[in-house]
């Protein structure tokens, strides 16, 4: 996998329950998404911002909607990432698009899940097109995101299962303790969470430290990549 792709399912993680919220409506039911807008910055080790996404969803009784995007950069290379899923409310896929720009390469697709023949078909602006059988209630990254913040504020770990983002990814949830962290001017209690993604050829691990509230906030997220632990950090 290359590292975008882990870059986009740990921030998103970041910013699933805290952040700076913007347009959020009232009356909304706590059992989907909020409407609401969530930015965050993504950090090198050493502390300097490469970049920030932003995480919007909205919910109305048949579907949800779900939103990603990442505009970062490194030395010699430019990233721009956006992502627009729709769900039922048991957070099962219907659509996802995306496109990105990194440096000079360029893309934009669709997927769809067909839930009654439990089959997701992936087509490229190109002309490219691909089909794959998957579970009855399959699931994109992003609404992976949601799906996995609902199970923990329940004290339940998701099963392991195949999550899309273009590709297919094997993703495994593993409960790791609690530890105290640093937040503000205090140490608090969190609950030390692994989550590891792997594809057909790679495989990576993030740490995910959740508060202890009912919204499992999650509190710091670090990726180990061959240049250090970079970290997701959320915008106060």
């Amino acid at each position: 996998m290359n590292y975008v792709v882990l870059l986009f399912f740990v921030s998103a993680l970041c910013a699933l329950s805290q952040g700076t919220v913007t347009d959020t409506k009232p009356g909304v039911s706590t059992a989907g998404p909020p409407t609401e807008t969530l930015r965050y910055s993504v950090n090198w080790p050493s502390g300097l911002s490469l970049g920030e996404a932003t995480l919007s969803s909205s919910a109305s009784e048949a579907v949800y909607t779900l939103s990603f995007a990442l505009d970062a950069s490194i030395p010699g290379l430019v990233i721009q990432e956006r992502a627009s899923a729709k769900a039922t409310p048991n957070y099962c896929s219907l659509e996802l698009q995306k496109s990105f720009v990194r440096g000079n390469r360029k893309a934009n697709e669709t997927t769809t899940f067909d839930l009654e023949a439990r089959k997701v078909t992936r087509k490229t602006k190109d002309g490219g097109s691909s089909e794959v059988s998957t579970s009855q209630c399959a699931r994109d990254a992003i609404t992976y995101l949601y799906f996995l913040r609902r199970e923990l504020a329940a004290g339940r770990l998701p099963l392991d299962q195949k999550v899309y983002y273009g590709h297919g990814y094997d993703v495994h949830v593993q409960f790791a303790g609690v530890q105290k962290v640093p937040l503000e001017s205090e140490l608090v209690e969190a609950e030390r969470v692994l989550l590891t993604i792997k594809g057909a050829s790679s495989e990576n691990t993030a740490e995910i430290l959740f508060a202890k509230d009912p919204k499992r906030t999650p509190l710091i997220i670090r990726v180990p990549f061959v240049l250090g632990k970079f970290s997701m950090e959320l915008q106060r």
